[in-house]
């Protein structure tokens, strides 16, 4: 965590670890804003904020510069206060750059012009609680209580299988061990003056076996393919962004649980500022298509606020 403010309310986070960058927009300090995700650091505080997050598919727009997490985590996305505004920004940056090994040469998605298009027909939409669903407050189970009943015929509860249920031990074996790979010069020459939660981050990622490891990395693939169950039936799927309200203090950023599953599969997220908890505060929805599918996303987006 650092210094940063909730610009709704100055006694909460805006979460993390994007902060700064969710919060200038919300504050109307710039009009959209670039972040990092790799496990929820764009779709969590553009929920708390109150403002459009998009974790776009992974390897679709370059790292190359960025400080490094996990290769197989880490995504560059945005932040702004439209859909409009994302999709402008985004397509530009999804141009293939041979620095970062991840990308493909491949033509971009056309966001802006699938935008702009209205759906052939009203999307079908998967509510999905997902494991973490214990953690949600009252006011986010409320609220999709309330959305899902506005929504009527075009959303349809999805349960998800048992192997979901370990995504997030799976995800946090991957992150740990890489975070100690990438970040091994700075431990070694100054532990002592790293945060004590990502000393202790490095220093479990020290201590995973290597079989762990590669089991985990192969999960991610199996859990993508079970999804594409869904994604034939449904054109999103809707689900929490956050566990709730930002929470008070900036000693913590806030809980990523629901956005770990899909920083796993590296599938693209939106998370839209629909909800408002008992406090005032925002609470985003979040939607996640398929694996390569940002453009019907950004589209799927457009009809759900409209």
């Amino acid at each position: 965590p650092g210094k940063t403010a909730n610009p709704n309310d100055l006694t909460r986070t805006p979460g993390g670890s994007s902060s700064g960058s969710a919060a200038a927009v919300a504050a109307l300090m710039v009009p959209l804003a670039l972040g990092t995700q790799t496990n929820g650091s764009i779709i969590r505080p553009a929920s708390y904020c109150g403002v459009c997050g998009y974790k776009p598919s992974f390897g679709l727009i370059s790292r190359h510069r960025v400080l490094a997490q996990s290769r197989l985590l880490d995504h560059v996305g945005l932040f702004a206060r439209s859909l409009a505004d994302l999709a402008l920004c985004a397509e530009p940056l999804m141009s293939y750059d041979a620095a970062d090994p991840d990308l493909r040469p491949r033509m971009s998605p056309a966001l802006n012009q699938t935008l702009s298009q209205e759906p052939p027909m009203p999307p079908r939409l998967a509510f999905v609680r997902t494991p973490a669903w214990e953690e949600a407050d009252a006011d986010v189970r409320d609220g999709f209580r309330e959305l899902c009943a506005h929504l009527g015929d075009r959303v349809e509860e999805v349960a998800l299988t048992a192997p979901f249920e370990q995504a997030m031990g799976w995800h946090r074996t991957i992150m740990e061990t890489d975070l100690a790979v990438s970040l091994e010069r700075e431990y070694a020459r100054g532990g002592d003056k790293l945060s004590g939660r990502l000393r202790e981050m490095i220093e479990c990622g020290r201590r995973h076996r290597a079989i762990d490891y590669k089991q985990a990395i192969s999960q991610s693939a199996v859990l993508r393919a079970e999804l594409s169950g869904i994604f034939a039936d449904f054109d999103a799927i809707l689900t929490p962004a956050a566990t709730g309200e930002a929470p008070v203090g900036i000693e913590s950023t806030g809980s990523p649980v629901f956005c770990t599953l899909w920083t796993l599969c590296g599938l693209p997220a939106l998370s839209l500022p629909l909800l408002q908890g008992s406090n005032g505060m925002p609470i985003g929805v979040q939607l996640v298509a398929e694996r390569g599918d940002d453009a019907r996303l950004m589209r799927t987006g457009r009809w759900l606020v409209e």
